[in-house]
């Protein structure tokens, strides 16, 4: 078993990346360098197939999250970034754990029901197991922590009760259970549009988010043109209960300042939108203006991205490709 500390994480290769995206996990990403761990960042191109995608624009978008994940500082010396599909490991152990993993189990994950609805009938059958591969993905590196956002948790105890079922299965301690990452709070992200519903990638209206790809005037202008009320900004953090646009944008400035709600509120209490939104607009471009050039310069250079990329697989293969041999040993698989 590995005693020393691996973080695996990842993001879907499905639309473009957004503040919400940066703050909740990009920075965070980033931050965690000077952990003494090992980081395996993929893009998880796998699971973005659970829903027909189109495969030309599914290449682009996998290039254009690895292009996120370099401009918001993730150093390849000290992280591999690769994507999912490019490490057939994760394959291969998701079909091993597709034998161990329970039917109960996967009827409970409340994500299927949430994507597939009422058509369920007419689901991929990807849809359904992709929580066995998402455990393939932290067991085929024998990752110790996972970061992950309240959406799946579920999903990381599932992969522990697969690991633990492994691991009494075949009477062995091969796989560490691993466990939650707990990065500090931080805030949530909703939409610019409706401070009720997170700020999302699929959201139809480009003014709901701020892209990773927006220029400063585009980022300026979408803060302008953000929901708001018309009442002053409270004196402290109770008063924004009841006011999620007013809750929202002050999240936002807090996060990217890197300051308490409470610090803003300090500043701007009693003011209205006219005052707080050119001072927010001006912290969102100072933070994000560099990140946006640097990401638009990197998606204009193609070939690079796919040495990064191509360089990260290799790497991560050599880890992942012996825990397969291993558990097919285990097993009594042949090979």
């Amino acid at each position: 078993m590995t005693t020393k500390k691996r973080i695996l994480s990842g993001i879907q290769a499905s639309g473009s990346l957004h503040l919400g995206n940066y703050l909740g996990a990009l920075k965070k990403f980033a931050d965690m360098q000077s952990d003494d761990a090992e980081r395996f960042y993929m893009i998880a191109d796998l699971h973005a197939i659970t829903v027909w995608q189109e495969p030309a624009k599914l290449l682009s978008q996998t290039r254009e999250i690895a292009a996120c994940y370099l401009a918001a500082g993730v150093d390849i010396d000290k992280s591999t970034i690769f994507p999912q599909s490019a490490v057939r490991a994760h394959s291969e152990l998701a079909w091993l754990l597709n034998c161990v993993g329970r039917l109960g189990w996967l009827d409970r994950m409340t994500q299927f029901k949430d994507k597939a609805g009422k058509d369920k009938e007419r689901a991929s059958v990807g849809l359904y197991t992709y929580p066995l591969l998402m455990a393939a993905d932290i067991l085929v590196y024998k990752a110790t922590h996972v970061p992950v956002g309240e959406d799946q948790r579920q999903h990381l105890e599932l992969t522990r009760d697969v690991a633990k079922k492994f691991n009494h299965d075949f009477g062995t301690d091969f796989f560490p259970i691993p466990e939650t990452l707990y990065q500090g709070p931080g805030a949530r992200i909703m939409s610019l549009r409706d401070g009720t519903a997170k700020m999302s990638k699929s959201d139809p209206s480009d003014n709901s988010r701020i892209n990773l790809t927006d220029d400063a005037d585009t980022i300026a202008s979408k803060i302008k043109k953000a929901k708001s009320d018309a009442d002053v900004l409270p004196e402290n953090a109770e008063g924004l209960e009841s006011r999620p646009e007013a809750k929202n944008l002050v999240g936002i400035y807090a996060a990217l300042a890197d300051i308490s709600v409470a610090d803003v509120l300090k500043a701007f209490g009693g003011k209205g939108f006219g005052v707080f939104k050119p001072a927010l607009a001006e912290v969102v471009v100072e933070k994000m203006s560099p990140i946006s050039i640097r990401l638009r310069q990197l998606i204009a250079d193609p070939a690079e991205i796919d040495r990064v990329l191509s360089k990260g697989a290799e790497r991560a293969s050599t880890v992942a490709d012996p825990v397969v041999r291993d558990v097919k040993k285990i097993i009594g698989l042949w090979g």
